[in-house]
């Protein structure tokens, strides 16, 4: 099933000027000391919708809950409240809100990145929400229910150094670190260093790091000189760590939508698009994403 809805949601566009949150676990491991306030308390949801409700799987239904894998290292889609136990977050909120919809809880699990769509492949997790770009290469081993369009940027040291910027030519013989598993490990920074190789310039060398958390931290110890992870996420975690590193000029690289992962032919899918469009319709949605200071600039036309 797929639901047809404009997702033209009314937010407050903040651009990449993204506000501080939680003094959390990703906020001390990169780099800030200071702790800053956000409210943690679940955006105020209008109960089930009995028509998304009724699309659950029985098996589903009878459990009563969802499990749903993200790695809590990606602020501010998900990561560690200071207690080091709850994860916060956007997607956090997100999953709550789908189930909430349907008439069911939702029980997040941390998770390894590059382990959570070979666990929805082997039915280890009912979901995968971690910021997970939408890729051809993905779609051959799960399904993915498209909620937003996110592109990929470049963070840098204080004051930008280098004088880098989101330009593929730019990170020609630069050291790049990024998220093993993520599309710009896996996919955008191998192809940019073969461009780089094929004019004539030195490759980039990319380091890959278990975590988004370590990827930061390789460029606050100065041992790469950029980071390349989404766009909201590095301006996000940027302030978070209290100007630690930030984002540099230039257009977001290769937008692409973000999904919502599902084992592949699960019969979870047409209830979760169903609730997606719920929230979005009555304009949940829209609170979520203004709750994260997250701007909707590119959205999909459709939910599925």
């Amino acid at each position: 099933m797929l639901v047809n809805l404009p997702l033209r949601v009314a937010v407050m566009v903040t651009g990449l000027g993204l506000a501080a949150a939680a003094c959390t676990n990703a906020s001390s491991n990169a780099g800030s000391t200071e702790p800053t306030d956000v409210d943690t308390s679940p955006v105020a949801a209008s109960g089930i919708d009995e028509q998304a409700a009724a699309l659950l799987p029985a098996d589903v239904k009878n459990k009563g809950v969802v499990t749903v894998a993200m790695d809590a290292s990606y602020p501010p889609f998900q990561y560690f409240e200071n207690d080091n136990k709850t994860i916060i977050g956007f997607d956090v909120d997100l999953s709550n809100a789908l189930a909430e919809k349907l008439g069911i809880e939702a029980e997040q699990v941390n998770a390894g990145f590059d382990t959570i769509l070979p666990g929805l492949a082997a039915n280890k997790y009912d979901m995968g929400e971690s910021a997970f770009s939408v890729t051809p290469e993905r779609e051959k081993t799960v399904d993915f229910v498209t909620y937003m369009n996110a592109g990929s940027g470049i963070a840098v040291q204080p004051g930008n150094p280098l004088d880098l910027e989101m330009d593929p030519a730019d990170l020609c013989g630069h050291r790049v670190a990024a998220q093993k598993g993520s599309t710009q490990g896996i996919t955008q920074l191998p192809q940019i260093s073969k461009d780089c190789e094929a004019a004539g310039d030195g490759p980039v060398d990319v380091r890959l790091y278990p975590s988004q958390n370590d990827a930061n931290l390789a460029l606050t110890s100065g041992r790469v000189d950029a980071v390349m992870a989404d766009s909201f996420a590095l301006a996000y975690a940027g302030k978070l760590a209290n100007g630690a590193f930030e984002l540099a000029p230039g257009e977001d690289y290769e937008p692409a939508p973000f999904g919502i992962a599902l084992p592949e032919g699960s019969d979870l899918k047409p209830a979760i698009e169903a609730a997606l469009a719920s929230l979005i319709e009555s304009g949940e949605y829209a609170k979520i994403l203004e709750k994260w200071d997250l701007p909707l600039t590119s959205a999909p036309e459709t939910v599925g």
